[in-house]
């Protein structure tokens, strides 16, 4: 356990930060899963889960939890996979 008081609040500030990363993480993976559902079933819903994906694939980009060419990959995949359906 750390004994100097800026290192106490760096392992107070990383919890929470950890905890928010991956709250952000779980949502975007998610979404993602939902919008690949709705492509393969051919979902009346499927556009609107493929905008929600996209935009929750933007704010992980933003806050830095994936590179922005790691975004740019995944929407596109989306695309291509709603255009091919």
């Amino acid at each position: 356990m750390a004994n100097i008081k800026s290192a106490k609040k760096r392992i107070k500030v990383n919890q929470k930060k950890a905890a928010a990363n991956k709250s952000r993480n779980t949502a975007l993976k998610t979404a993602i899963k939902k919008a690949n559902a709705a492509i393969e079933t051919g979902a009346e819903n499927k556009d609107e889960l493929i905008k929600d994906a996209v935009k929750k694939i933007d704010q992980a980009a933003s806050k830095n939890l994936i590179h922005k060419n790691c975004a740019a990959r995944k929407k596109s995949n989306l695309a291509k996979k709603a255009n091919n359906a």
